[in-house]
């Protein structure tokens, strides 16, 4: 005797393929924040890298535990993938746990990154101070500083007069790299119309911020995203485990 499922079980099979489906999208998503998480933590890490140069702080810790989280999510939603194929129990149960736990990871990643911004803009400042009394004697500084003040169109520290305090310097003079338009030579004077005034502090602190905030809200919408994906996987072993076929 052949049995016919009923509209109730067709129904549910039904669903169950679409929950599927949802899941192999989401896996993708997955996939692709995982790169980006990978790309942002490794730019945030060359940036602090160059500005704070004397021992880690939390804040500059982040960029490294955002990469962590980047590498093992993608490697979770190859597990999910595996899973989600061979519609295996125990792979789907392990994606589940491990998703929630990278959940959990980036929200705590997120408020941390919130709460430690001005930490990192502070250490900064330090940092960027201590820097200035090497120039130009050090040659690895000298091109720290001159990146710096020329991606970011600013001099100094707090302003283009921190560099009169710097004895190697001379007097009334500025690096090149300080200039509007930079050429040799162009730092000798104070001509506020002819080098950039604002400090470096304030604009580096500026950009920092902004883009804390953005990695924090980007945190917390793929932390959205993988809670989806917490439901469809928990639906997905609820079926597995029930015994209806997906196909």
């Amino acid at each position: 005797m052949t049995w016919i499922p009923g509209p109730a079980a067709m129904a549910v099979e039904g669903g169950m393929k679409c929950v599927k489906f949802l899941l192999y999208v989401l896996l993708l998503a997955f996939c692709a924040c995982a790169v980006g998480l990978i790309v942002v933590g490794i730019a945030a890490q060359l940036l602090l890298s160059q500005t704070i140069t004397h021992g880690a702080t939390p804040g500059t810790l982040l960029p490294v535990v955002i990469i962590a989280v980047g590498a093992f999510l993608f490697l979770v939603a190859f597990v999910g993938c595996c899973g989600a194929c061979k519609e295996n129990y125990c792979l789907m149960i392990t994606f589940a746990i491990f998703l929630t736990l990278i959940t959990l990871v980036e929200v705590a990643v997120a408020i941390a990154g919130y709460v430690f911004k001005d930490k990192v803009i502070t250490e900064f400042n330090k940092d960027f101070q201590q820097q200035m009394q090497n120039y130009p004697k050090n040659n690895d500084t000298v091109l720290i500083l001159d990146k710096m003040q020329k991606d970011f169109k600013c001099c100094g520290a707090t302003n283009y007069t921190d560099w009169e305090n710097i004895p190697s310097m001379g007097k009334n003079r500025v690096p090149d790299s300080c200039c509007i338009n930079v050429t040799v030579g162009c730092g000798t004077d104070f001509n506020q119309h002819a080098i950039n005034t604002q400090g470096c502090v304030e604009r580096i602190g500026t950009w920092l911020r902004k883009n804390v905030l953005v990695v924090a809200a980007a945190a917390l919408g793929i932390a959205f995203v993988e809670v989806l994906g917490i439901v469809f996987a928990c639906c997905l072993v609820k079926s597995i485990r029930s015994g209806y076929e997906v196909m």
